[in-house]
């Protein structure tokens, strides 16, 4: 058998390139895609095209699109595949009677429809490589409650928490271990070159980098829960909206400043 595989959406820049280069550096065999040429050619003469095999310009939107770069990339080892990661995401963050409908419809078409796109294009062939494969989700702290000026983000995040929560039960008996990483603000451009900056980045900090979710993916791959998150405010989060329930709604006005 040879390296192990796992094709990563998104991969261009960010979380994604960061999972790319420390898979890859593990000895793995990575493919991916993104919707910018540019970027994939960069990370691929960094990482060599021994470790970064297949590279795709596809978008997780159109379901065509992503079934054929995770069908010629697993095809070429053998029809198997060891891991997915669903990262491939957009955000806007502001009032939500300012976001633009288009802004809202790409939230949902990127965040709901390309992760469900991408686990079904993967699942064939991780059901191949069980037991022991793993598909893994990108999602969000803003998962746990709610957040204002993030409402559709948020609500797309709800979705990828539940999708993959029922997912780990219906595969587990194929041997497929389905998760998601829950992570508050990221160190990337996704954050800094947001066009709103709510209160609560400022309140809460921008503390993750998009190594520090790449090293958590790495555990996702390699562990057997369903829910992984990264760093101490993360699972802070996690604990008080469970003991605090609806209750939680004041704490969330308070770090958004409304």
């Amino acid at each position: 058998m040879g390296a192990r595989t796992i094709f990563i959406t998104g991969c261009g820049t960010g979380i994604g390139a960061a999972t790319a280069r420390l898979f890859a550096k593990n000895g793995w065999t990575v493919g991916g895609c993104d919707v910018d040429a540019s970027r994939l050619q960069a990370l691929q003469k960094e990482l060599g095209s021994e470790r970064f095999t297949c590279c795709y310009v596809a978008d997780v939107r159109n379901r065509a699109s992503i079934t054929q770069a995770v069908e010629t990339f697993a095809g070429a080892s053998g029809g198997r595949l060891d891991a997915v990661f669903a990262n491939a995401g957009v955000l806007f963050m502001g009032p939500d009677d300012q976001l633009k409908p288009e802004q809202k419809d790409l939230l949902v078409d990127v965040n709901v429809k390309g992760v469900i796109h991408t686990l079904d294009a993967a699942m064939p062939f991780l059901k191949n490589a069980a037991p022991g494969s793993h598909a893994v989700a990108m999602c969000s702290t803003s998962a746990e409650y709610g957040s204002p000026h993030h409402a559709v983000y948020s609500a797309t995040k709800f979705f990828v928490r539940g999708y993959t929560e029922a997912l780990n039960i219906e595969y587990r008996r194929q041997g497929i271990n389905v998760s998601a990483v829950y992570v508050s603000y990221v160190n990337t451009s996704m954050v800094s070159g947001a066009n709103f900056r709510p209160a609560s980045v400022d309140r809460l900090g921008v503390k993750a980098t998009a190594d520090d979710v790449a090293r958590r993916v790495w555990q996702a791959v390699h562990g057997q829960r369903s829910h992984w998150r990264v760093g101490l405010d993360a699972r802070l989060t996690h604990f008080a909206v469970r003991l605090l329930g609806s209750w939680a709604a004041p704490i969330y006005a308070r770090l958004t400043g409304l």
